[in-house]
Parts: C-alpha cells; sequence; structure tokens
C-alpha cells in the first residue's frame, strides 16, 4: 500500500512532450493531503477496530464469566434448597419425636396420677370405715355410760346424737 511519503518521493521521467510539470506537482500535492488524511483515517479506524475488537473480547469473557457464575449460583441455589427441605423434614422428624414423648410423658404421669387417686380413695375409705367404728364405738361407749348413770336426759341426748350420726 502506498503512503504519502511514497507519493511525495515519486519522481517521473521528462519527456519532451509530456504533461506540464507544475500541474502534475500541483495535482500530486492535492493528492497527497487527500491520501494523507484518507491514509490517517484508515489507520484511526483500523485502531478503533483493534480497541473496539479488544472489548468485544472483553466483554466475551465476561460474558463466559457472567454465565459460569450464574450456573454456580443456580447449582448453589438448588443444593441451598434441597439441604433447607433436608433440614425441614429433620426438624418435622424430630418435632413429631418430641411430641411422641411428650404424650408418652404426659399419659406416663396420667397414668400414674390416676393410680394414685385410686390408692387415695382407698385410703379414704379405710379411713372412713376405721372412723366410723371409731366413732360407733364412741357412741356406744356414751350410750352405756349415759346409761350407768340412769339419767333421763341423758337417754334424749343419745337419741339426738345416734339420729345425728
Amino acid at each position: 500500500m502506498l503512503t504519502p511519503l511514497d507519493i511525495h518521493n515519486k519522481e517521473f521521467k521528462k519527456v519532451m512532450r509530456g504533461y506540464s510539470v507544475d500541474e502534475v506537482d500541483g495535482f500530486l500535492d492535492e493528492i497527497i493531503r487527500d491520501f494523507e488524511f484518507l491514509f490517517k483515517q484508515n489507520m484511526e479506524y483500523e485502531e478503533a477496530l483493534k480497541k473496539s475488537n479488544e472489548q468485544i473480547e472483553y466483554y466475551r469473557s465476561m460474558e463466559d464469566t457472567l454465565q459460569n457464575t450464574m450456573v454456580l449460583a443456580q447449582k448453589m441455589a438448588e443444593e441451598s434448597k434441597r439441604n433447607a427441605e433436608k433440614e425441614t423434614e429433620l426438624v418435622i422428624w424430630e418435632a413429631r419425636k418430641k411430641a411422641e414423648q411428650i404424650v408418652g410423658d404426659a399419659h406416663d404421669e396420667v397414668t400414674e396420677t390416676i393410680r394414685k387417686v385410686e390408692r387415695l380413695k382407698a385410703y379414704e375409705k379405710q379411713i372412713k370405715a376405721k372412723l366410723h367404728s371409731f366413732l360407733h364405738t364412741q357412741i356406744q361407749l356414751v350410750a352405756d355410760a349415759v346409761i350407768a348413770e340412769d339419767n333421763p336426759e341423758g337417754d334424749k341426748d343419745l337419741d339426738e346424737l345416734l339420729e345425728n350420726y
């Protein structure tokens, strides 16, 4: 490819009936200016194209990195979801086991309480029977004492006492 310097340094042979040297030199100067402008512009475009290609390559690399990051993030999200589901299942299982244990303990407590109540009822019956027997004996003793004294008012008190009993 020609450069503006190549055009500037080009020399033509002089022949007898050739073109006017001044006109050719003037035209070549004009061509050199236009060619120099176009040459510089072409170099700028090539540089801009090179930078654009570098940026495209950078963005492609960035895109690949982002895609890999997205895939990794998706895998991590799925794994986190699986772990959360497993943890939820474990928590539910532990809660059920604890609930079963609490219900079992409560059942055992109720059963024990029922046994205690039954023992207390049996004890109450024994106490009532003993108290009944004791009171009956005491009433009998009082009655015997009243009869022994031969107290007619004592008989009346005894009758009231027996009625209330």
